[in-house]
């Protein structure tokens, strides 16, 4: 076929896939729970063009003539869930090099066909940050994704007005971090030489700032700093791995000695310090797993913390660390949560809109408000019902799983085919089954 011929086919197609996004969506007659609202049943939610149009009662809310209408009564309609620490993806972070690499990007380490990515789809998550792990004491820089279908990690890309991708900066302190020089042996070494590495950066920022432009009085480029400093004058936050309450303590003293934002993560003691963390209002995301172990500084772990952050004022989101626990389990954490004293609509809020603050993405998701984006879950119960399912996720109004179809049901329900390129603990898997046709 003539090469004109092909290019007026791709600009039809575009054409019509930019139709077919424009086409009103109407979801109707479910319990809808926006997060930010009262719950409104039965409800209806309308998408236009991948973004919430409308948001009311079913009874009172017109639905465009043209529209695709979608029945969900019976049914659960909530945001997409957010998850603020997540490892899926197979990406590596930092080397054996050093205990600080903040020129390290996630993002180029990510297979975006990984299977992971599916099962997550089919627990309902919508967005995600993906981490580099947790061994060094800043072992690189994260990434905000959406999930939606890709073929290459820019499809997952969150982009701030500038069009850069969003993420954070990863950072861990406690014994994960603790090895042979040029690593720390201590938690004292440990603290000085984030000190030390800041220092440096504000030295270079000064550099920088005396040279007024001049390009024969700048520093040489030094990409550690130049990521360091967007830490430094609050573009990024930091994503903080920490369990014990000293370490907890010591990363809010880090932060208010060099003015970073932060957000906690993990605090496996943070139930110990709640009137701290409240003063310092200090955000945390806190894993709930229900067979604690794996290290000794998270022995005193427990599921009340999500509860007792909740009483003192701490914003609270929750999230998964997948592998830690499996990204199609995330709303029944919340309902564990619950169970040891957090409320229904905080616990539901540490899934959503809680996550979404914590990344400084709540005006775009986390809710279902009117302007934000199209991502949501159509639930077949309760979302802390150990027997709900997610039958449908939508992210930015196309829909990327469907319990229906028995490709996605595959990913939702486990079995052979589905995660065979998953080895994140080697001692777990059996190679007889790790080949692939």
């Amino acid at each position: 076929m003539h090469a004109r011929t092909w290019t007026f086919l791709a600009i039809g197609l575009l054409g019509l896939t930019a139709a077919a996004k424009a086409k009103p969506i109407a979801f109707m007659g479910g319990d809808v729970l926006p997060i930010s609202g009262r719950p409104i049943s039965p409800g209806t939610v309308i998408v236009i063009g991948g973004t919430i149009a409308t948001i009311g009662p079913a009874a009172s809310t017109p639905v465009p003539a043209d529209a695709e209408r979608i029945d969900c009564s019976g049914k659960v309609i909530m945001p997409g869930l957010v998850d603020t620490h997540s490892h899926v993806g197979g990406g590596w972070g930092g080397d054996a090099s050093g205990p600080m690499q903040p020129d390290v990007r996630i993002l180029d380490s990510i297979n975006v066909r990984d299977t992971g990515f599916r099962k997550a789809r089919a627990g309902g998550l919508t967005t995600l940050n993906i981490m580099p792990g947790s061994g060094h004491l800043l072992s690189g820089q994260t990434i905000y994704a959406k999930l939606r279908k890709a073929s290459t990690i820019d499809d997952f890309f969150i982009r701030d007005a500038a069009g850069k991708p969003v993420g954070g900066i990863k950072m861990a302190n406690g014994t994960n971090s603790q090895k042979e020089p040029p690593f720390p042996g201590t938690r004292s070494k440990a603290a000085a030489i984030v000190r030390q590495k800041f220092l440096k950066a504000r030295d270079y920022r000064r550099k920088v700032t005396e040279a007024k432009g001049d390009a024969a009085k700048l520093p040489d480029r030094d990409l550690e700093m130049e990521a360091l400093l967007e830490v430094l004058d609050g573009r990024v936050i930091v994503h903080h791995h920490c369990h014990r309450a000293d370490d907890i303590l010591t990363v809010l003293r880090l932060r208010d000695e060099f003015g970073f934002k932060v957000v906690l993560h993990h605090v496996s003691e943070a139930w110990k310090v709640a009137d701290q963390l409240a003063k310092a209002a200090a955000p945390c995301s806190v894993i709930v797993v229900d067979s604690p172990g794996g290290k000794i500084e998270a022995m005193d772990l427990s599921l009340a913390t999500g509860g007792v952050l909740e009483k003192a004022g701490v914003p609270c989101a929750i999230h998964t660390d997948d592998p830690v626990t499996d990204s199609r389990l995330f709303l029944r954490t919340a309902g564990l949560a619950v169970r040891a004293g957090m409320s229904r609509d905080k616990a539901l809020e540490a899934l959503t809109l809680a996550g979404a603050r914590m990344l400084d993405l709540d005006g775009r998701i986390g809710s279902l408000d009117v302007g934000k984006d199209a991502d949501l879950i159509i639930l077949s119960g309760d979302p802390l019902s150990v027997r709900t399912k997610v039958l449908q996720t939508w992210i930015e109004g196309e829909m990327v799983f469907d319990r229906e179809d028995p490709d996605d049901r595959l990913f939702a329900v486990g079995g052979f085919g589905a995660g065979r390129d998953q080895k994140a603990h080697a001692c777990c898997t059996d190679e007889r089954f790790a080949e692939t046709k």
